[in-house]
């Protein structure tokens, strides 16, 4: 019997349907290494390969925000997901949920890209660094509440400060949930801690894997955007994470952030005691110094010291006085001269000073002075004011002059 035809977006489907029924295709998980990567809005697109085949691979944009790494061309990676047909292409492909690099090399490519990503930003530049405090109230401590890490970090504050108070903040420090969980208790200790003076995020040692969460994207950002002071504190001292460049201060340890994050109040306290019997001491060398001065010189000896003062003061008196008369005279002297030249030049413009040269001044009838021929007449009557009396006169004669 012939089998009916159908459409082949009908088999597509089918296809699929039958696909995503499938148990072990919907939740597989598998090997390969990284090759044709692209970038695009709608997700990234990747190949999967080995030595012999290769399968295409999908993530959505969703799942492209919570990856953990950077992807590179060239790694080895595990994919973990489920096989998806595209009905319009017909072709299947790896939808992927989640990530994980394998090899310390890939792991290093990851961590680099990723550190350049955020150096670029200008999330490690020292500009942006927080002092931390002197004399913190409040530390907050961002790490695992079952680790070594917890207790080496209450141990050191508590030995050595008994006025800080300690706030411990359970987190996920390893594994897939691990970044979004630190990041998120670095911005509920802002939010609703706010006092908090300082915050040690990290936890103890580990390898490259287990450490990883402190060099993803999420922690970055939630260090960088913290308003408490942030101390790193991951691993060993020769353990480096994205977190230790973003942070205001690394420390090497756990135990090393404690005794960075708190002074020690013992050694404060005695430091205050040694200042007050040192200036005690030196108060008392002082008084018995003064005290010892005054008993050795006595009555006459102050008498006379008193005496030589004031005659040492009124020597200065007499300078100072003497001084001033000097300056004073130059000052009168001075002003005397001007005085008199002052004088001399009034004196020069005295009319009768010109008249004692023969000079004498014209005036009519009326005592005004005739400066002119104008207004001057035939038998007008005028006087000439000379330096010692006047002398009337009739015009018998007038030659005017052009000028």
């Amino acid at each position: 019997m012939a089998i009916k035809p159908i459409r082949v977006s009908q088999l597509n489907s089918y296809i699929k349907r039958v696909l995503q029924a499938d148990p072990i295709l919907g939740n597989i998980c598998v090997i390969g290494e990284i090759s044709n990567l692209k970038y695009h809005k709608t997700g990234i697109y990747f190949s999967l390969k080995d030595v012999n085949s290769k399968i295409s691979c999908y993530i959505s944009p969703d799942v492209s925000k919570k990856l953990r790494y950077q992807l590179e061309e060239g790694m080895e990676i595990t994919v973990y997901g489920y096989i998806n047909l595209y009905e319009y292409g017909g072709t299947y492909s790896i939808n992927i949920k989640d990530i994980e690099i394998q090899g310390a090399g890939n792991l290093a490519i990851a961590f680099e890209k990723l550190k350049t990503k955020l150096s670029d930003e200008g999330l490690f530049d020292p500009a942006y660094k927080k002092e931390l405090p002197v004399f913190p109230k409040k530390v907050a401590v961002i790490t695992s509440p079952t680790g070594a890490a917890v207790q080496d970090i209450k141990k050191i504050i508590t030995e050595k400060n008994d006025y800080v108070d300690i706030l411990i903040y359970p987190v996920l420090v390893q594994g897939p949930f691990a970044a979004a969980d630190i990041a998120s208790g670095i911005n509920a200790v802002n939010q609703l801690f706010p006092e908090t003076d300082v915050m040690i995020v990290g936890r103890g040692g580990g390898s490259a894997e287990e450490l990883w969460a402190f060099n993803e994207e999420p922690v970055a950002r939630a260090i960088f955007q913290s308003n408490i002071p942030v101390i790193s504190a991951v691993g060993h001292e020769t353990d480096f994470t994205i977190a230790d460049f973003v942070a205001d201060k690394r420390a090497e340890t756990p135990t090393a952030a404690a005794n960075m994050a708190v002074p020690d109040t013992r050694q404060l306290r005695q430091s205050l005691e040694d200042y007050r019997s040192h200036l005690l001491v030196g108060l008392q060398k002082t008084i018995n110094y003064k005290t010892a001065l005054l008993e050795a010189m006595g009555k006459d000896t102050m008498h006379r010291h008193l005496n030589d003062k004031i005659s040492l003061y009124l020597l200065k008196c007499d300078s100072m006085i003497e001084s001033l008369k000097n300056s004073l005279n130059q000052n009168i002297s001075q002003k005397e001269q001007l005085l008199q030249e002052y004088f001399n030049v009034l004196t020069s413009l005295n009319p009768k000073e010109i008249m004692s040269r023969g000079y004498a001044a014209l005036t009519d009838k009326s005592g005004r002075l005739i400066t002119s021929t104008e207004k001057l007449c035939l038998d007008d009557e005028i006087k000439a004011v000379l330096k010692d009396g006047t002398i009337t006169s009739k015009i018998i004669d007038i030659r005017r002059e052009n000028i």
